[in-house]
């Protein structure tokens, strides 16, 4: 498996995880009140600090234990790579349309900052399947 695949897992998993820690944080909170008043900032900020500090851990021990093949990345990683992030920031527009809307529509923050959160999470795991499935099964760039 090359670097940047074990970077797309990383990065995918996650995603995945930390969102899913943050969801059982706010929902457990909401047993005791309602939703939109749910103390969710701190959550959010650690969950989103937490997930930036274990992918640059993470990212350090895979770059150590595969010495030889990382940071070298030939043709097709770079198309791979970049026909992730472009699935990948389709939801990221997707997220600050419905940001948007739901400001204009003077919705309560907690959704608001939910919606943009659900977007960069979404945003990292479908750019993380996409550069996978293109790992796995190959990549045809048109």
């Amino acid at each position: 498996m090359s670097f940047e695949e074990k970077s797309a897992w990383i990065m995918g998993v996650l995603a995945v995880g930390t969102y899913a820690v943050y969801l059982a944080v706010v929902f457990g909170l909401a047993g005791t009140m309602p939703l939109t008043e749910v103390p969710y900032v701190a959550p959010l900020l650690w969950t989103v600090g937490v997930s930036i500090a274990a992918s640059i851990v993470l990212h350090i021990v895979i770059r150590t234990a595969s010495a030889k093949d990382a940071g070298m990345k030939d043709q097709r990683d770079k198309e791979i790579y970049r026909f992730g992030e472009y699935i990948g920031q389709s939801f990221l527009v997707i997220g600050a349309v419905a940001a948007l809307i739901m400001a204009m529509a003077e919705l309560d923050y907690f959704w608001i900052a939910n919606a943009i959160y659900l977007a960069f999470v979404l945003s990292a795991i479908l750019g993380s399947v996409a550069k996978i499935v293109a790992y796995r099964k190959g990549f045809q760039p048109w």
